[in-house]
């Protein structure tokens, strides 16, 4: 596996998360609406949030993940978050994700990154990549189907929150 990259795309500049990206990424986990279909609910501490950036950037230097932080090329604005995680070199395969902050939703932003994050992962020797969506996650769902992802499933009760059982749909990729 090689180290994080920068990638660029026609509008975006994807460079690997840092601890100071928290204070960016705080404002999105603190929207319901962007946090609808996650695993948490929004997040109301600043700390937490910069704990979980933390996590990502030792798993990144563990070598089990790679974060992005997602900028416009123009004017630098953040974005949102993509990711290769659960990095399996033994088995070539990984877990993607990503999240957008909703005023950047509808503008084929996470499309043009996650191409660019498939590219890297090929790059990279990898060969399966799976991703996890909520029940009810259209955007995302029909993000996936687009970028070549195959419904593979359902993860029926996979997810606790706000003290119900979630269902999620899986995902896969062959490269």
């Amino acid at each position: 596996m090689r180290p994080p990259l920068i990638l660029e795309t026609e509008r975006l500049r994807l460079a690997p998360l840092i601890e100071a990206d928290a204070e960016r990424l705080f404002p999105m986990m603190s929207d319901a609406a962007v946090m609808a279909h996650w695993d948490i609910a929004e997040v109301d501490d600043p700390d937490l949030v910069a704990a979980i950036v933390k996590s990502q950037v030792e798993d990144m230097g563990a070598g089990k993940a790679i974060y992005w932080s997602m900028r416009t090329l123009d004017q630098g604005e953040f974005l949102g978050i993509c990711d290769l995680s659960e990095i399996d070199a033994w088995h070539k395969r990984a877990e993607v994700g990503f999240m957008l902050d909703r005023k950047a939703w509808g503008q084929g932003y996470a499309h043009e990154a996650m191409q660019a994050v498939l590219a890297q992962a090929a790059a990279m020797g990898l060969r399966r990549l799976a991703a996890r969506t909520h029940l009810g996650n259209r955007r995302s769902d029909a993000l996936l189907e687009k970028l070549g992802f195959v419904e593979e499933g359902l993860l029926r009760g996979f997810v606790e929150r706000d003290g119900e059982r979630r269902d999620c749909r899986l995902f896969g990729l062959l490269l």
